[in-house]
């Protein structure tokens, strides 16, 4: 990171995440912009004085080059499936895996289980999970979870629309459409009603996990070396 140098934009966005706290009120303001950027030595100088600590410059410059790739499971074009995959560029300590699943606790309101097996690490609670796993230039932070029971709802609707619609070529084939349209219009009110309550299920829910799986990758990625 020595050499890397960081816009106006990414500047402002670092000393937003390092000011946050009770102890800086707010980032500093730059007077002169730098066409060519900023490097991490230079942020840190002037972070030192507006009373911003140089390890705190850091970790916000680390997290800002470490994005995680977000991946949605989608049915009828609804997300019932969130992830986030953050490739680190070091290996994360017993420690700071420790302090990680503190804040999964914490974020999820569930205490989840534990288990190990050689360098990978897992944390699940139901659907929800985080894994831990070695790359070649350190670890791999797979934060996932999906929403089981709209998945279930929108299927269980898909299958009775399916229902419906074998019902309708049946009833249509051997002639006796007119006796079968009650029944049509029953399975097929069904089928959209679970459909639509799989829907309402997600709408929300899916930005809800979002943000809260970029939180957390936040704070992975800007974790001490």
């Amino acid at each position: 990171m020595t050499d890397r140098r960081y816009n106006d934009e990414e500047v402002s966005a670092i000393f937003a995440k390092s000011a946050e706290g009770p102890q800086v009120p707010q980032a500093p303001s730059l007077q002169a912009p730098r066409s060519d950027g900023l490097t991490l030595a230079e942020l840190q100088d002037i972070g030192r004085e507006v009373g911003i600590a140089p390890e705190a410059v850091a970790h916000a410059a680390r997290a800002l080059d470490v994005q995680p790739r977000a991946i949605a499971r989608t049915v009828l074009g609804l997300p019932i499936g969130v992830e986030r995959i953050i490739e680190l560029d070091r290996r994360m300590t017993d420690a700071e895996w420790e302090l990680l699943v503190v804040q999964l606790r914490e974020v999820f309101h569930a205490r989840g289980a534990l288990s190990a097996s050689g360098s990978f690490r897992q944390w699940t609670n139901g659907n929800l999970q985080a894994l831990l796993e070695p790359t070649p230039t350190g670890h791999r932070l797979r934060l996932s979870t999906y929403k089981g029971n709209a998945r279930a709802s929108m299927f269980l609707g898909l299958g009775t629309l399916g229902v419906a619609a074998a019902l309708f070529v049946a009833s249509t084939l051997s002639g006796h459409l007119g006796g079968a349209v009650l029944e049509i219009g029953m399975f097929s009110a069904l089928g959209v009603g679970l459909i639509a309550n799989g829907a309402l299920r997600v709408s929300g829910w899916a930005r809800v996990r979002g943000r809260q799986f970029d939180a957390i990758a936040a704070v992975a990625a800007s974790a001490p070396n």
